[in-house]
């Protein structure tokens, strides 16, 4: 799974996630991508289960570009356990996304063969999506 090699803090506060992505909303690399239409988290298993299921569609043709890393350590405490006594321990991370960022992006592969790649890559995230193209976002 994804995750930082280190980090300062162990564990973080939760914060909250308003606005729109000023960063990562155009496509950088590829001819298409995978647009996120709401706010919220994205786990390391739910982007590692979307690039297995992108790669296992469009086999070895093509390029992906994978434009989100979880860097927000989530954590939990042990089941049946008493209120108090500390903050539980890191149980996995999370990427935080905000509408409009890009996920994904894609070129080397005709517009259908991405699209549905794309979609099928969707389907492991827990947020809508939207698939776009350079041809539109000109």
């Amino acid at each position: 799974m994804l995750m930082p090699s280190k980090v300062k803090y162990r564990k973080q506060q939760r914060g909250r996630m308003r606005g729109k992505a000023w960063r990562g909303s155009d496509l950088s690399f590829g001819d298409f991508g995978l647009k996120v239409m709401e706010a919220g988290w994205i786990s390391d298993r739910q982007i590692e289960a979307s690039r297995v299921a992108i790669m296992r569609f469009i086999k070895r043709g093509g390029k992906l570009w994978i434009r989100i890393f979880p860097d927000k350590p989530v954590t939990k405490k042990p089941a049946e356990t008493r209120m108090g006594k500390g903050k539980g321990a890191p149980e996995f991370w999370v990427a935080v996304v905000r509408p409009g960022r890009v996920l994904f992006e894609m070129e080397g592969v005709p517009e259908t063969e991405a699209r549905e790649a794309l979609r099928l890559a969707s389907h492991k995230l827990a947020l809508p999506t939207r698939f776009v193209s350079r041809a539109q976002s000109v």
